[in-house]
């Protein structure tokens, strides 16, 4: 079975927070150390009926198991993630969780437990993750592929099973933000201002970051931020940290990121280090009707042709990832401009591009950042590929991945082979039938 889920062993990455009942998980596999959870195995199976995939209970535990495998002798060979790495992704993890359910009151309704145990768990997954595809990249680190092996893997694919490039695009977008209202600017300034005093009046600032710091990548340090050059922050907050006084309280500050309570550490140079409170509008709860309005005026400007499209980018588009780079939108797996108008792109943007022509513009959409933001957008669809079968002249790169896997999958068999023999394996009667790590 090795043969067939390898190529999947980059292990599908989910977020499991354990049951919801009062039944008690069960173990049902032990590699080395580490454990599986009947729990975790149902999650990938229901996940992939979810996405189309026909996996069944036993793909799916070789799968969370090839993981383990990997982790164990990460752990034997001293193959060790960085820690700001970890922290890095769970900051982010975190932030799809609070686009997904809104705020981080919602997502402790949703699972019956702190923001804090959440991380927790959160945390052990994200580094068995980046240790998994360590290992992984160990093992295939010196693995390369000439043009002239992909032209003979090219070579050996029949005709009828060349791969079906899906449609792809290159997409450009003008977005503006939903306007923050000054009530609820006033609101955070306020909730700021009062843990301000009780600090002063003798309250510990990195229990109150802990509880109330909406920056998830350091109100676990009691917001401590650590050493900064000068330039490597916003300039509102390097400003007032940069001025004040060791131990000082800073007033209030806002940024692109919400609302500060800052307080300066140490100085040393043109570095200082720094700890802050920070909270952030409720962006689900902003207004629409502004960014909507103005968009459906801009467009028809654009229509008429009193501005073009690239301009108005340049000039009006409010999220700053994309208005540097022409409003392109990235391709975040890939880093290409191409994406592929298939179901891993957002459902609103997926039935948006899909009937559309080069040179369209879309209707107003509604957009939410990677921070959280949110707001109205415009799409122009800048350049299309319409589908059709793999060929060496269009393709070369994607053909070149498929030949570098299959390559890297060789190299990882060969190696599992050896492995598989230094880790204690034991599966439960339950999944004896799976036969595991069977060629």
């Amino acid at each position: 079975m090795i043969k067939r889920l390898v190529l999947a062993l980059i292990a599908i990455p989910f977020i499991s927070f354990g049951q919801t009942s009062t039944n008690v998980d069960k173990i049902v596999a032990k590699i080395d150390n580490y454990y599986i959870l009947k729990s975790e195995v149902e999650t990938i199976v229901e996940r992939g009926k979810q996405e189309g995939q026909e996996m069944n209970r036993c793909q799916a535990l070789e799968s969370l198991a090839i993981q383990k495998l990997l982790v164990a002798k990460a752990e034997i060979d001293s193959v060790i993630v960085d820690e700001d790495m970890v922290n890095g992704q769970l900051d982010a993890r975190m932030q799809e969780m609070i686009r997904a359910y809104g705020n981080e009151k919602n997502i402790v309704q949703q699972f019956s437990k702190s923001i804090e145990t959440l991380k927790s768990e959160l945390k052990s997954q994200v580094r068995e993750q980046l240790t998994s595809d360590k290992m992984r990249n160990t093992i295939t680190e010196n693995v390369n592929v000439t043009p002239l092996e992909v032209k003979n893997f090219f070579s050996k694919i029949p005709a009828d099973s060349l791969p079906i490039i899906p449609t792809e695009v290159i997409i450009s977008q003008i977005v503006r933000l939903a306007p923050v209202t000054k009530a609820m600017k006033d609101e955070l300034v306020e909730r700021l201002n009062g843990f301000k005093k009780r600090i002063e009046l003798g309250e510990n600032f990195a229990e109150l970051a802990k509880e109330f710091s909406e920056d998830q990548g350091s109100k676990v340090q009691g917001g401590d931020l650590g050493w900064a050059k000068r330039g490597q922050m916003v300039a509102e907050f390097e400003a007032s940290a940069m001025t004040l006084d060791s131990g000082k309280l800073s007033e209030v500050i806002e940024s692109e990121f919400g609302f500060h309570l800052i307080q300066t550490l140490e100085k040393r140079g043109q570095e200082y280090r720094a700890r802050h409170i920070l909270l952030r509008p409720d962006y689900s709860r902003l207004d629409l009707t502004e960014p909507k309005r103005f968009l459906d005026s801009l467009k028809n400007q654009i229509e008429i042709d009193s501005i073009k499209f690239e301009k108005a980018i340049k000039l009006y588009s409010q999220d700053k990832n994309t208005a540097d780079a022409g409003g392109i939108i990235m391709n975040p797996e890939t880093g290409s401009n191409w994406q592929a108008v298939d179901v891993s792109m957002e459902p609103n943007l997926y039935f948006t591009v899909d009937p559309m022509k080069v040179g369209t513009i879309s209707g107003t959409l509604n957009y939410r950042t990677a921070d959280g933001k949110t707001g109205m957008r415009l799409i122009k669809i800048k350049d299309k590929k319409e589908a059709h079968r793999a060929n060496m002249k269009d393709d070369y790169e994607k053909l070149k991945n498929y030949a570098m896997n299959n390559k890297q999958n060789e190299s990882i068999e060969k190696w599992f082979k050896d492995a598989i023999a230094e880790v204690y394996i034991n599966i439960e009667k339950e999944y004896e039938a799976c036969k595991l790590f069977e060629q």
